[in-house]
């Protein structure tokens, strides 16, 4: 579900319930569209996101751990200067439309009240958080600046007056006392008319309505219509994430023409942190990592050509045996080849009845042509030994390539900077200049999973994570599991003697966290830590190990999460 007027209508009364009258503790911006507000209301401190993200843009109260920036952002600075300590009088919503209005109440800097509205706008790509003096209407600043430029309706610079985002003309659906001309049309039509008609109703509400008209043929569109509207109000609300094929939506109540596995949970707020957690994650990590995965796809593009020019020139180092019998059965046979002949016919005594055909070089000797044959033989032979062993560490190159891009796609945003710092200390990345400033950032650490029985298990996600995980942390008696061949993290289980389903599903984690994590009977090879070995000069993360058992599982992100949770 996207979003809609609908879902913020619900969410309204959450909010009103949870930060009305609250005070405001602490002000951040982790991330350029997104303002985190710590807020200390009902004798409990809460968080409240709210996102101008152009893809996931929204308002919710979260228990996520948020990472700041080392010097906050300006945005961030304005909301402290007029926020700090101020009372969240009222939360509203702006008729069914996808804006929230917090109402705040503060002292300024002269010890006078002072009046400020936080104004959310949820618009996609034009989404935006605005504050605005309320006394005056002017607008003191926001996150995302819109010069007239850009929008002629209204201009969002710091000192102009607050004008409304465009009303659209549609009808409040709580109030809606209108006509359902609707009988004459089918179901695409329908839906169309719902969302041209009414205020905040996204594509999946207005399916779910079209769905319910449909299927009560017997009762009159208006009851029906009726009873859809009253479900949002907050006796009735039961948030709910569907899970249907591939892909998610979060409703506030069960919405029927979803089909696929339901999951319930405690409050809007919690299903969307669950939702929204990793998509917006992934989001972030992709804008942080772009130039890292450029520069690794860079490598790995150019070790495939160079494998391929080296597979190339390995394949003509098969022609050494021909020189080198040529230059024998030229040594042999001496006597019967002229001086300044262009090729001479001989008897192959390698071959029986065979005639072999050699060119030579008119201006040399015989002697001279011969040895000029063995000559070529040897500079195939010994190119041959060069090649293989370039071969071998070009393979080596692209495995490790292979395995930073599957490392990237999974990467949280604290494991970017352990990864960034491998590239370095390989020489594949230019070094950090040396700050003045210093900041300790903490080292990210293993992801941590229980298994059904309770058993810890530790994922590494990155090369750092992996050669600490196995080769220092673990101990000998405990057990190691990772994808058979395939790119992916190395998985702990801190046991001597876990049980099998323990292992299985240790197994299934390995799966997941590895390039296959999309396959099916995915090969996981497991083995205790005592049995694996890093060699000397080798790259980060790789060992290698014996004595190993290789289950088949296939990945269950479902899975992932109920171990990751416990």
């Amino acid at each position: 579900m996207s979003f809609d007027g609908l879902f913020v209508h619900a969410l309204t009364h959450e909010l009103k319930e949870t930060c009305e009258g609250g005070r405001i503790a602490k002000i951040q911006q982790p991330y350029p569209n997104e303002i985190i507000l710590k807020i200390r209301a009902n004798r409990k401190n809460v968080s409240l996101l709210l996102s101008a993200h152009p893809q996931y843009a929204r308002v919710q109260l979260t228990t996520i751990p948020f990472d700041n920036p080392s010097a906050p952002p300006h945005y961030c600075m304005i909301l402290r200067k007029y926020l700090d300590g101020a009372i969240i009088e009222k939360i509203e919503q702006k008729e069914n439309d996808r804006q929230l209005i917090f109402s705040f109440k503060n002292r300024n800097e002269l010890g006078d009240t002072s009046y400020l509205s936080l104004i959310v706008e949820i618009m996609g790509r034009h989404s935006n958080i605005l504050l605005v003096d309320t006394d005056t209407n002017k607008l003191i600043d926001t996150i995302r600046h819109v010069p007239a430029s850009q929008n002629t309706y209204r201009t969002l610079l710091p000192g102009v007056s607050y004008i409304e985002a465009p009303s659209q003309n549609k009808h409040n659906p709580f109030h809606y006392k209108g006509p359902f001309p609707i009988d004459q049309l089918n179901e695409k039509e329908k839906i169309k008319w719902v969302q041209h008609t009414f205020q905040g109703f996204g594509r999946d509400s207005a399916t779910e309505l079209v769905h319910r008209l449909i299927h009560h043929t017997d009762d009159a569109p208006r009851p029906v219509f009726q009873q859809f509207m009253q479900t949002f109000q907050p006796d009735k609300i039961q948030p709910t994430l569907i899970k249907e094929q591939n892909n998610e939506f979060f409703v506030p109540f069960d919405y029927a023409h979803f089909k696929g596995e339901r999951h319930s949970y405690g409050t809007l707020s919690e299903l969307m942190d669950r939702y929204f957690q990793d998509k917006a994650e992934r989001d972030r990590v992709n804008q942080q990592a772009n130039d890292l995965t450029q520069l690794v796809n860079t490598y790995h593009q150019k070790n495939e050509k160079k494998l391929q020019k080296l597979t190339k020139e390995l394949a003509e180092t098969e022609k050494a045996d021909q020189f080198r019998i040529k230059g024998e059965v030229l040594t042999a046979y001496l006597h019967e080849v002229n001086k300044g002949a262009e090729h001479v016919e001989l008897h192959n005594f390698y071959e029986e009845d065979e005639v072999l055909s050699i060119a030579l070089d008119p201006q040399k000797t015989p002697a001279e042509n011969a040895q000029r044959y063995f000559s070529k033989y040897q500079k195939l032979k010994s190119a041959k030994i060069h090649l293989t062993k370039q071969i071998k560490a070009t393979k080596s190159e692209l495995d490790y390539f292979d395995t930073l891009l599957t490392q990237l796609s999974i990467a949280s945003l604290s494991d970017l900077e352990e990864i960034r710092q491998e590239l370095r200390d390989g020489r594949y990345l230019k070094k950090k200049t040396a700050s003045k400033k210093k900041h300790n950032k903490a080292k990210a650490k293993p992801e941590a999973f229980k298994a059904t029985d309770g058993t810890s298990i530790l994922v590494g996600k990155n090369n750092t994570q992996n050669d600490e995980l196995t080769m220092k942390k673990a101990r000998k008696s405990y057990w190691w599991a990772h994808a058979k061949d395939i790119p992916g993290s190395h998985v702990i289980i801190e046991d001597s003697d876990p049980s099998e389903q323990t292992l299985e599903e240790a197994c299934m984690l390995a799966a997941y966290y590895s390039k296959f994590r999309l396959s099916s009977s995915v090969p996981v090879d497991v083995v205790q830590v005592k049995h694996i070995r890093k060699p000397n000069g080798a790259k980060p993360g790789y060992v290698i190990y014996e004595g190993q058992t290789t289950y088949y599982v296939t990945p269950e992100a479902g899975l992932v999460n109920e171990l990751k949770q416990k």
